[in-house]
Parts: structure tokens; sequence; C-alpha cells
């Protein structure tokens, strides 16, 4: 079970991109010293921030069916490059052989308290409905702010459905819309909490501020929970 599961699909570049963070973040020398890892990217999970808000099919029985077949191929560990299907991380992780990494808690530990005054989320609005990174951001006692729903929040919904469509130069200038709101309001530091917004943040003027990469904190968890466990040395499959 010396290997990482990844629970990918959703969307496709955007594992993509979590797996280029996971290699890099990977001191190697060569392909030995790397991380065993499994992917099962299943692409046709139904939407999950459509099911959050009440209009889309239900993806919970597909979200455990991939977490059983993470099972089924004996992962050590399991992360999950979507943000929205942690909606259902309590579900998923009592169907878990293994213990599931958390995006949201991963995003917010990596956050200084003393240095952002205001985080910005940005995020599909099923997972803003859903409230996990508020709640871990009231945890540590960080100030955080949500755009207008019928006015950045829009900019959000566009960047990410672009990103989605392979449509990176107008994902990034919906990206670039909505940071010039969140800086007007206050922010000084974004939570990227949905993994098509950091493809679109290469495209992007953030305004100045602070990015916190929901993919990147993923991999960095992820590549620590196995290099603590040796999964990275000759033999790992004992």
């Amino acid at each position: 079970m010396s290997r990482i599961g990844v629970f990918g699909g959703m969307g496709p570049s955007a594992t993509v991109d979590f797996l280029d963070k996971l290699v890099k973040l990977t001191p190697a020398m060569r392909d030995q010293d790397h991380l065993p890892v499994i992917v099962a990217s299943l692409p046709h999970t139904h939407d999950r921030s459509s099911a959050i808000l009440g209009h889309g099919r239900d993806p919970l029985p597909q979200l455990l069916a991939g977490i059983e077949m993470l099972n089924q191929a004996a992962v050590g560990v399991i992360a999950i490059p979507c943000n929205s299907s942690h909606h259902w991380f309590d579900e998923m992780s009592s169907s878990s052989k293994v213990p599931l990494l958390h995006i949201a808690k991963a995003c917010v530990e990596a956050i200084s308290p003393a240095g952002a005054t205001r985080v910005a989320i940005f995020a599909t609005r099923g997972a803003l409905v859903s409230g996990f990174y508020q709640r871990e951001l009231r945890l540590r006692g960080i100030d955080f702010m949500l755009l207008d729903p019928e006015g950045g929040q829009k900019n959000v919904d566009s960047c990410i459905r672009e990103i989605k469509a392979g449509n990176l130069d107008a994902g990034g200038q919906h990206l670039t819309e909505a940071c010039r709101e969140a800086a007007r309001q206050g922010a000084t530091t974004l939570i990227m909490g949905c993994t098509e917004i950091p493809i679109a943040s290469r495209y992007a003027d953030v305004s100045g501020l602070s990015l916190i990469d929901s993919s990147l904190e993923l991999a960095r968890a992820s590549v620590a929970f196995a290099l603590a466990r040796g999964w990275n040395r000759p033999g790992w499959d004992s």
C-alpha cells in the first residue's frame, strides 16, 4: 500500500496539472526516486457543483466507486484534485480503507494568519454553498470574503467553464476581472479553490494578490505524506 492514489478526471486538465506538481515537488535524481502513483481519471462523474446547488444528478455513487477502485488498487493515501467533491469528504472517507487528504485543510494551513489580512475565496458556487473553505478559515481565525454572486462570481464561473473547455486565454481574462474586483474589496490573498483556477492564473493579471493554489497545496500534502513513509525508496513494493 506504499503508493499515492489520485482520484482525478474532475476535470482532466486539472488532474494533469496536479500530477505535474506532484512530480516537480518530489526530490528525485532518477526515475526510481519518484513516488509510485496510481491515477483513476473518471471524467464522467456527475457535476459536483450542480448537485450541491440542487439541480444536478447526485455524484456520490460515482465518487464512492472511484474510492473503491483505488481501494482495490491497494493505495496508501488518496488525494482528490477536485475541490467541489470535498462536499462529500466524510462519505468518501468512510468508504476508504486509507486516509483521504483534505484539499481545503491543506490550503488553509498554508496561509499565515499574520500575513493574510483578508482572504478571497474563488471556487465553484457549489463549493461556496458547501462552505468547507469558510469553515476551515473560521477555525483559524482568518478573515475572508466572497464575491457578489451577481457580480464578480460570474467571472469566476466563466473562468472555470473556459478552462474546462480548453480556452485558456479567455479563462485568464475572466480571472483577471475577478481578481480586480477582489482587490478593490480589500483582499490581499486569494485561495484558488477550484483546480481549474491555477491553470487560468498563468494567463491572468492577479492584481498583486498572494495566491494559494489548491492543486499545489494538495500535491505538497501528498508528497509529504509519502516521503514521511519512505515511499520514494527502491523496494517500495514490499
